[in-house]
């Protein structure tokens, strides 16, 4: 323990504040700066430093990165993965893991699509039906978490194969092909179009709505995070169950509402992702819930939970878009766009790593 030094005033010295009587004074300000040490404790500080970087570096080896056109593209791809990657953060701060997230989001627009389609019905029937399946899934995955007490990891990745072989069967079995059927003259779909897939011109720029649900999304989720209860018990479940569940947390309670929140995420996904291009391939989706991850770690999230932002997710999904489009806008071959997604994983861990050390030395 350090101990603290009386102060100046009361110690024998030459009158110059400077201790020189009873030796050198404990000023608690050589310590570090404060504001110095809240930055650095803060979870996406790695992500923004690396943002900067990717940034940086298409500007120099794209010459049309820079254009203003290229910025909305640029923000239309971070935000078709960072809608997703703000529950998959708060997920994992809770300590938890959804494998199914990528295949959940197609499965949103087919249950949308398919079921307005076969009962002939207004198209937002669809889309509401499919929000209560998916908000289903995500409630069917915390409880199963929760009441078996396996790994979300074998949770999960049973929904995920389970929801694969339903999209792609049920989609033959109605369709008779591995696609759906175009719902573009149906009743409705101008208006669901609106909400989930319009654009909009905001100082010259062509900007996706996707951007706006996506901005709304860190919002919420940040709001959640730092300023109620719920925000508090995703901390306390992600850092130690036990001792949570110990203090009166209901963790129970807490994970299904952190999957239902996945859930209502790949439902906005899905909407949009169907009132896009009218129809939807039953493939879709697989392999997109580790970008997920990626963009949530990238961030600053921890695998072992208790720790991460939504802030930060959204800074490692905008590091995504920049670095896809960065690659074409380079004319690189898009063959090492998993490259560079592996090395900037890697990179990000590792820096977070260290800016976590260095904030626990200034503590």
């Amino acid at each position: 323990m350090t101990t603290t030094a009386p102060p100046v005033k009361d110690r024998p010295g030459d009158g110059d504040g400077d201790g020189a009587g009873g030796g050198p004074a404990k000023d608690e300000r050589l310590l570090g700066n404060p504001a110095l040490r809240k930055l650095l404790g803060r979870p996406e500080l790695g992500a923004v430093v690396g943002a900067l970087a990717v940034f940086l570096f298409f500007s120099v080896v794209a010459d049309s990165f820079l254009k203003t056109s290229s910025f909305g593209t640029v923000l239309y791809a971070a935000s078709t993965i960072g809608i997703m990657a703000v529950p998959v953060a708060l997920l994992m701060i809770g300590g938890e893991f959804d494998l199914s997230a990528g295949v959940l989001v197609t499965s949103s627009a087919l249950i949308s699509s398919m079921f307005s389609y076969q009962m002939t019905a207004n198209i937002w029937v669809g889309v509401f039906v499919s929000l209560l399946v998916t908000l289903a899934i995500g409630v069917f995955n915390g409880f199963m978490l929760t009441r078996t007490k396996l790994p979300s990891f074998i949770i999960t990745l049973g929904t995920f194969l389970m929801l694969t072989g339903l999209n792609l069967g049920l989609t033959k079995l109605i369709s008779d092909t591995v696609s759906t059927k175009s719902v573009s003259d149906m009743q409705g779909f101008e208006s669901a179009r609106k909400l989930f897939a319009s654009e909009l011109t905001i100082g010259g720029v062509e900007l996706k709505v996707t951007i706006l649900w996506w901005a709304g999304l860190v919002a919420l989720a940040t709001w959640i995070l730092l300023r109620t209860r719920f925000g508090n018990w995703i901390f306390a479940v992600g850092g130690n169950t036990e001792a949570a569940r110990a203090v009166g947390v209901p963790v129970r309670l807490t994970k299904i509402g952190l999957y239902m929140g996945v859930g209502f995420c790949a439902w906005v996904s899905g909407q949009h992702l169907l009132f896009s291009f009218d129809v939807v391939q039953s493939g879709e989706g697989v392999g997109n819930e580790l970008i997920y991850i990626i963009a949530a770690v990238i961030g600053g999230c921890l695998i072992t939970g208790g720790y991460g932002s939504a802030i930060g997710s959204a800074v490692g999904a905008f590091i995504f878009g920049m670095t896809s489009k960065g690659i074409v806008y380079a004319e690189w071959n898009p063959d090492w766009f998993k490259f560079f997604l592996g090395a900037m994983l890697l990179l990000a861990t590792l820096l977070n790593a260290w800016v976590r050390k260095r904030a626990e030395a200034t503590r």
